[in-house]
């Protein structure tokens, strides 16, 4: 019998895991000792904070899916946008890449639909799993529990909101499943799947902390909590209540907010390793330098590999690593943000540098001669100890503040209501990089996502709920109206279920 991809990684949990004791340690980063059957597992506070670190880990998984591949989301969602091309070594260099960069390729067998899929479907099962073990751990105080809970109900939210956006009709279930019931699970409406979503992160925020120490950096917090409902909120076209939420996140525009976020006064210090877990960051997966690994410890790793995928191939020369040249920047975007203050820190010039330092470069696939910035392999940052390439220490800011700024203004003006806020918040944004104010109007904050959130994965998902997706990709992506808003069904999942093909495909 094949193996069901739903159920992967949920019936064993790791037994050992990193205490927070450093900041140099990521608490995403799993140290295995040995693995418990889960019916004899969570019998001490210690093991059921070992389930909860379970949880979160897929969140800061780069290899997995229907095959192990390498499979972090950017790649996927970067070629699927206006903002990139897949580039790589040629044609068949991450062919799951490629179909998302030409749509006519993505099949239900070809495509990242399989990564996607197994991945939030761990993360789901991880939840699910620690949930309804929380209320009978021996010896977990009461403060505990609650926390831990907040925390995989949050969790449990991000991976069925990833899954609902992507797939559409989704399976849904919120307690573990045996091995026969996997097989018999049907798709449910998307609105389901919203409404659990919208309870879970109700029932989380709560029990929530406002603020975490560094120690326990990359634990969920209320704030981060309050922007994701605002997402799902603004998803579902529930402007009033996105708004809501959002402003109990953002808080005065340009000011301080309630939890602490205040804009970076340097743009390109967001995404510097020397500044983690900075003022505007609120919900951030941790990339770790410090384990050293090689390509013996595949499948472990939890440094970011995707800054060696961005990088120019064959580089030679100063500022840059070498790196396997994905995701080259479309020459669309280098235009449209080129007398943008934030184009440097987003987008380098790889041609011009050649030229200017006598250093070279072998073209990608689709070469643009422009490559992401904002994740790019630095040479200050390359690891001295272990393979480079899988030791870089990026983190990747999921949700920012700047981003819920301009979420927050489209959901005003949507609704048509707070307007002069609206102002407010677009202006405070481009005004940290010392643009003029524009009127605040849905083009002008649409620009603003694109040049504020360049190459940052929003690009696609934005252009989808916009419904304009096939206006800006039908040429450069073939996108198909009425189809590729959602990717296929993996179809190693499909097989001895009840799963229904997603239309098109």
């Amino acid at each position: 019998m094949k193996k069901n991809y739903m159920m992967w990684g949920g019936l064993l949990v790791a037994a050992g895991v990193s205490v927070m004791v450093s900041c140099k340690k990521s608490f995403l980063e799993l140290n295995p000792k040995g693995q418990s059957l889960e019916s004899n597992y969570y019998q001490t506070p210690d093991q059921a904070f070992a389930g909860l670190v379970a949880a979160y880990d897929p969140l800061n998984t780069e290899t997995g899916g229907s095959d192990n591949t390498y499979s972090d989301p950017l790649g996927a969602l970067n070629a699927a946008s206006d903002d990139c091309v897949a580039g790589g070594g040629g044609s068949t260099d991450m062919t799951f890449w490629q179909a998302m960069n030409d749509l006519t390729l993505l099949t239900p067998a070809v495509g990242p639909q399989g990564e996607f899929w197994a991945i939030n479907y761990t993360g789901v099962n991880r939840t699910n799993l620690i949930l309804s073990k929380l209320g009978n751990v021996p010896g977990l105080s009461t403060a505990l529990q609650t926390r831990y809970t907040a925390e995989a109900k949050f969790l449990r939210a991000h991976y069925y909101f990833d899954l609902v956006r992507i797939f559409g009709h989704i399976v849904l279930y919120t307690s573990p499943l045996t091995t026969n019931q996997l097989y018999t699970q049907k798709q449910v409406d998307p609105s389901a799947v919203y409404a659990q979503i919208e309870a879970d992160l109700t029932a989380a925020i709560p029990g929530l902390p406002s603020t975490v120490p560094a120690s326990e950096n990359g634990r969920v917090t209320q704030g981060a909590a309050k922007a994701l409902l605002g997402k799902v909120y603004l998803y579902e076209k529930k402007y009033a209540q996105a708004a809501t939420q959002f402003a109990d996140v953002n808080g005065t525009p340009g000011g301080t907010s309630q939890y602490g976020y205040h804009l970076m006064a340097n743009f390109g210090d967001i995404f510097s390793p020397n500044h983690k877990f900075n003022s505007e960051s609120i919900f951030e997966i941790e990339r770790t330098a410090s384990q050293n690994y090689s390509w013996g410890n595949w499948n472990t790793f939890k440094a970011n590999v995707y800054t060696q995928m961005v990088g120019p191939r064959s580089y030679n020369g100063p500022i840059y690593w070498a790196g396997w040249g994905f995701n080259p920047v479309t020459t669309d975007l280098a235009n449209f943000m080129h007398n943008d203050p934030r184009y440097g820190y987003t987008i380098v010039n790889i041609d011009s540098l050649t030229k200017a330092t006598n250093s070279t470069y072998q073209p990608s696939y689709e070469n643009t001669g422009y490559f992401i910035q904002k994740y790019a392999p630095l040479l200050k940052y390359k690891s001295t100890t272990g393979t480079a390439e899988l030791n870089f220490p990026n983190d990747y800011i999921e949700i920012r503040l700047a981003d819920t700024y301009l979420m927050e203004a489209e959901a005003l003006v949507q609704s048509n209501s707070g307007l002069v806020r609206a102002q407010a918040l677009l202006d405070a944004v481009r005004a940290r990089v010392g643009l003029a104010p524009v009127p605040v109007t849905m083009a002008a904050i649409q620009n603003e996502r694109r040049a504020e959130l360049a190459t940052e994965g929003h690009r696609w998902f934005d252009l989808v709920r916009w419904g304009i997706a096939d206006q800006v990709l039908g040429t450069s992506k073939h996108f198909q109206k009425g189809k590729n808003e959602i990717l296929p069904i993996p179809l190693k999942d499909m097989s001895n279920t009840q799963l229904v093909q997603n239309p098109g495909y």
